[in-house]
């Protein structure tokens, strides 16, 4: 279940913080998970780019976090003294951003003397399911996530704390950078994933012929790129002239359930490889898709399994999920017979994989 138990919690709240890409978030949890505030701040300043620009995202989490840390603070009648222990995302991610938000945890808890706990900002997303409230009567292991973002597709078996397998990831392009791209050629603008999705609304999903690349292959690795180049010629022929706005609103629901049914044949393939989950989990941005999460959630109803996915707010990068792992980390650790992690040596990484988690339960790495 995802209840932690009261004998592992933490002494008082904790302070999450998630800095990875262009969110700059905080997020104060309960010992028990209960979020008491938590603050999002979506950067400006990409859109003129049409992506992330990595200098401007750690610059801009540079200026945001000491005014947004206090004003999270504030929210939840907290002040620093009253904290237990600091979280942050440590990677994967933007490596600048990472920096900035490590740095600055790392510092507040030398400064007050408590214990700074590196999260996984994968696993984070990997545990938001568990999440007090999030799935009726909890979430308990294993399960099966499928994890969609601008930076990941993955299919990822979850059998607890720090164990995780890869069953499948992306060979090309993510989901989300998928969908951005193509909103892109629509002349969408940035972030796409959204605006498509609005425009897809208007359109016929089977209007125009779109590839389903890796259909019914083995295993449940993804291909995005195919998809992509075949709306690049789909809109050759209009070159720089102004798209029919019915065409750009079929092309763009094609695109939509030509993707949603890739996926779902990739998640029937990674059930097949974990035949003993129970629970599928959707996570990450583009998770938030209403087409996606309707297909995902039949293939659950289909295989009598049950269908998960975290609130929009949750969906996107966000320091409450950071906040979690950290508890979740930290409830571990106890049960294991564990001291308190304590991760302050441990440097901002721009890969991470999940593969290596386990090692904090390892009693020379349980400090380290």
């Amino acid at each position: 279940m995802s209840d932690l138990s009261a004998t592992h919690q933490p002494a008082g709240p904790v302070l999450a913080i998630e800095s990875s890409c262009d969110e700059t978030a905080c997020a104060i949890l309960a010992p028990d998970g209960t979020c008491l505030a938590q603050r999002v701040v979506s950067q400006d300043g990409h859109a003129d780019f049409g992506g992330v620009v990595p200098e401007i995202a750690a610059r801009a989490h540079l200026a945001l976090l000491p005014a947004l840390v206090e004003a999270t603070l504030a929210d939840a009648g907290l002040a620093t003294t009253d904290l237990a222990f600091i979280a942050a995302s440590t990677g994967p991610g933007l490596i600048g951003g990472l920096i900035v938000g490590t740095s600055f945890a790392k510092g507040l808890a030398l400064a007050l003397n408590i214990p700074f706990v590196a999260v996984n900002h994968v696993e984070a997303h990997a545990l938001t399911a568990r999440l007090p409230g999030i799935v009726p009567d909890g979430a308990p292991f294993p399960y099966l996530l499928l994890l969609v973002s601008g930076g990941h597709c993955q299919c990822i078996a979850v059998e607890g704390v720090g164990q995780y397998r890869k069953l499948g990831g992306t060979i090309d392009d993510a989901a989300g950078e998928a969908f951005d791209k193509v909103a892109k050629m629509l002349g969408l603008g940035w972030p796409g994933g959204p605006a498509l999705e609005k425009l897809a609304q208007m359109g016929n999903p089977d209007a125009i012929a779109l590839p389903r690349p890796l259909l019914h292959r083995p295993g449940c690795d993804f291909s995005f790129s195919g998809l992509k180049t075949a709306i690049a010629q789909k809109l050759a022929p209009y070159g720089q002239a102004p798209l029919p706005h019915q065409f750009a609103a079929d092309l763009a629901a094609s695109f939509q359930q030509a993707v949603a049914d890739v996926v779902a044949d990739r998640i029937n393939h990674a059930l097949d490889m974990m035949p003993q989950a129970r629970l599928l989990v959707a996570a990450g941005g583009v998770a938030a898709n209403t087409t996606l999460r309707a297909r995902l959630e039949d293939v659950a109803h289909k295989r009598g399994l049950r269908f998960a996915a975290p609130p929009l707010r949750l969906c996107t990068d966000n320091a409450v999920m950071v906040g979690w792992a950290a508890l979740e980390t930290w409830h571990e650790s106890a049960e294991r017979g564990l001291p308190a992690p304590n991760n302050t040596t441990l440097r901002p990484r721009p890969r991470w994989p999940l593969e290596d988690m386990a090692q904090r339960f390892e009693p020379d790495q349980a400090s380290a």
